[in-house]
């Protein structure tokens, strides 16, 4: 970009930055030199809180007031309601405004539609479209050097955590996927959990491979640590038998025999798997004594009517039916769990609030459907709330069009 020496930008450098690195001082190594090369006064990264509704700001610099800290590392959280921030992370546009003697620039830190966080910059002036479109360039290579150096270090983890975990829920984290987000060239899924004050056991899981989409979605019975070890029983298996190449009766009927022979007798996991070829566009479904999804279609929600059988380790050596799925383009899919539905969420007129949020993108829908059920329930959520919301645009297998890790045409229009 045309920064101080008139030169572009040149991400190679600030990757090797990384490289050089620890993994906990990658990102302040890239931000200082960012900093350099387009002669920013501060330059802030800004990570996603699991709450999804606020950021944080790490730093192990200046002490700041208020911050949580370990050591040297601090973490402030900056709510999002009403904030650039929120704006941003919305749209997945980067936003610039005049601030005293220059600009501030928040750009969105993204990967297939997952929004990471942002990153925040102070500039010396507004800046020209090539240089925003550089630095938002090295936006979202700071997402991979991101998802890279926390595989090293807990720093961003525990930075993303406003609230401390129990050990259930320490559990249950680790059976969620990596990225709660995908945008691909025929559908964007996004998956998200509010849990209960004693953690329910609900998990959902994908995976996206040449031909086809799986999801599941389970909730496990009981709470708190006996419910994320059996949940963890039934996620290993179906992640196992996926990844053996079984298909999806197969994989539920090994999920279901793991559970019977390594469960104490009475224990059992709800759920529903799902494959969609991509060639075909056509679906298949195993439903497991899991609450019916709902589909958003032509403006009108509806319940989809599914056979229902038994849970998962009820039977030993139960075979489980796969049931053709409908599925066509310009649908959306919300799986959920039981907690949505839970007798203290009544007041919550789920479908009503799936339709009122028909212009979000998937990411969004989640996140809203999850604050409405803690509205509903003033906080005291008797039961995990799970939700995976699936976009489901049809067409053959292709790539997507994309804007520095985004998808621009889903994304929201406004804040």
């Amino acid at each position: 970009m045309d920064g101080p020496r008139g030169d572009r930008l040149d991400v190679g450098e600030l990757l090797h930055e990384v490289e050089v690195a620890a993994p906990v001082d990658s990102v302040p190594a890239v931000a200082a030199r960012l900093a350099e090369m387009v002669g920013a006064r501060e330059v802030h990264l800004l990570i996603a809180d699991f709450s999804g509704r606020a950021v944080v700001r790490l730093t192990s610099i200046d002490r700041v007031d208020g911050a949580r800290s370990r050591g040297i590392e601090q973490a402030e959280s900056l709510p999002l309601a009403g904030t650039v921030y929120d704006r941003v992370l919305r749209t997945q546009r980067a936003n610039v405004q005049p601030v005293d003697d220059g600009a501030q620039m928040v750009v969105p830190v993204t990967d297939r539609g997952d929004a990471i966080g942002l990153l925040e910059l102070i500039l010396p002036g507004i800046p020209f479209d090539q240089e925003a479109a550089d630095i938002g360039l090295a936006a979202h290579a700071l997402a991979y050097v991101l998802i890279a150096a926390r595989r090293h270090t807990d720093v961003f983890e525990w930075g993303m955590r406003s609230t401390p975990f129990n050990l259930a829920a320490e559990i249950q984290r680790r059976l969620l996927p990596a990225a709660f987000t995908c945008e691909a060239g025929q559908f964007t899924l996004a998956g998200w959990l509010e849990p209960a004050h004693a953690v329910g056991g609900d998990t959902f899981d994908y995976t996206l491979e040449r031909d086809c989409l799986q999801v599941s979605i389970t909730d496990a019975v009981g709470h708190q640590v006996a419910a994320s070890l059996l949940a963890t029983v039934l996620v290993g298996a179906l992640r196992n038998g996926r990844r053996r190449g079984l298909k999806l009766a197969e994989q539920a009927r090994y999920a279901n025999d793991c559970l019977t022979e390594n469960a104490p007798p009475g224990q059992f996991v709800t759920g529903q798997l799902v494959r969609v070829d991509l060639h075909s566009g056509t679906a298949g479904v195993v439903n497991a004594g899991h609450t019916l999804p709902l589909r958003l279609r032509d403006g009108v929600v509806e319940q989809i009517e599914l056979r229902v059988e038994v849970p998962f380790g009820v039977l030993p050596g139960k075979t489980f039916q796969v049931q053709p799925f409908p599925l066509e383009p310009g649908d959306r899919i919300v799986f959920l769990t039981d907690g949505m539905l839970e007798r203290n969420a009544a007041s919550l007129d789920v479908a009503a609030a799936l339709a009122d949020t028909a212009d979000l993108h998937p990411r969004e829908v989640v996140q809203a459907l999850g604050a409405a059920v803690l509205h509903a329930t003033g906080g005291d959520l008797r039961d995990d709330a799970t939700m995976v919301c699936l976009d489901w645009y049809g067409g053959p297998p292709r790539g997507r069009n994309t804007e520095n890790g985004a998808d621009p045409d889903h994304a929201s229009p406004s804040a």
